[in-house]
């Protein structure tokens, strides 16, 4: 199995680095591929037969199981849909999303953020969450006793160099009483978080816990962990949500309901058999590693849905208490209105 395949999926290195998707590139150059319309002046409230392009944020993982279930047990098919899913481009999904390129696809509550602060924001919106809470932390080796934020000071952290990285790290150690300034930032240089940590080149790492702490489980490998949302409700963002391209969405509401509906229920099934799902994604994608798959889908079982009403749903004070927080740090380009970019309206 190749390492950097098998755990790099979901590093957080590579999930920020599409953050500076060259979408200006894409207008600039006239680059808006033709997506499926409804005649003009018509909307698509009805589905017989629709097609969506679906990409995905990085290569498949157990982010998108419901994804691959819909498609495997012809959840799709029932609600009238023929669903290609695609991998990114180099400059990731959010760019072939907003310029037409794929219909719907896979994205980030700080992505959208990016996007709506930027000089030409591309056209594109959260119609769905897939995780209901961030599941984003910090990892750190069993035996230097990294239990806290504030103990992450006088310690290396691996960072990408990016402001709303950082100022999340130096935010938390300090709500938490300790000395921002006295982490050492290291360059991030891995994809194997778990390698990284090892090899003793950081204390600190930035991860998901569906993938690189169920990583630490699969291979043995003592650790320590603390989440950012239970530090600070702030942070608790929507991480990773089904977008949707504006136009296609105006165009074709019925087509995005029940792709909606679909993938519904390709994740409560999720929920309800996580063994069965885990060999539907690598029946999908055979060089994942099998019980990195399994012990990861055992995991999200129970966060697919959560505390919510029913999957998907986005809560708006979540939603908004993040872009609040991202205006007030000032590390955007621009204020952005804290209630922008998603909708539930297409949820059932």
């Amino acid at each position: 199995m190749n390492r950097r395949f098998r755990t790099g999926t979901l590093s957080r290195k590579n999930f920020l680095r599409a953050m500076g998707f060259s979408a200006a590139g894409l207008l600039a150059s006239g680059c808006t591929p033709e997506q499926p319309k409804a005649p003009v002046g018509e909307k698509n409230n009805s589905v017989e037969h629709a097609k969506i392009t679906f990409v995905l944020d990085y290569t498949p993982n157990t982010n998108h199981t419901g994804i691959y279930v819909a498609q495997e047990k012809g959840f799709f098919k029932n609600h009238g849909l023929e669903v290609e899913i695609q991998q990114p481009p180099a400059d990731g999904a959010d760019a072939l999303i907003g310029s037409g390129g794929a219909q719907m696809g896979v994205s980030y509550q700080d992505f959208i953020a990016n996007n709506l602060a930027s000089e030409h924001p591309l056209p594109y919106t959260a119609v769905a969450a897939i995780i209901q809470h961030n599941l984003s932390g910090i990892m750190s080796r069993k035996d230097d006793g990294i239990t806290r934020p504030r103990e992450m000071q006088n310690h290396t952290y691996a960072t990408w160099n990016l402001p709303v990285e950082q100022a999340t790290v130096k935010s938390v150690v300090q709500t938490d009483g300790g000395d921002p300034e006295s982490i050492k930032m290291v360059p991030y240089e891995v994809d194997d978080e778990v390698s990284g940590l090892k090899a003793n080149m950081f204390d600190t790492v930035w991860v998901y816990e569906q993938w690189a702490v169920q990583n630490a489980e699969v291979q043995g490998f003592p650790y320590n962990y603390f989440s950012f949302q239970s530090i600070d409700p702030v942070f608790d963002i929507y991480t990773p949500v089904i977008a949707a391209n504006d136009a296609y969405m105006k165009d074709n509401p019925g087509a995005v309901k029940s792709f909606l509906a679909a993938v519904k229920e390709g994740y409560e099934y999720a929920v309800s058999n996580p063994g069965d799902a885990a060999d539907i994604l690598l029946k999908a994608v055979p060089e994942l590693d099998h019980d990195l798959v399994h012990t990861s889908q055992k995991f999200l079982a129970s966060k697919y849905i959560d505390d919510a009403e029913s999957w998907g749903v986005i809560d708006k004070d979540r939603w908004s208490k993040f872009y609040q927080w991202l205006n007030d740090q000032k590390l955007l380009d621009k204020q952005i209105d804290v209630a922008a970019g998603f909708t539930v309206d297409y949820l059932k």
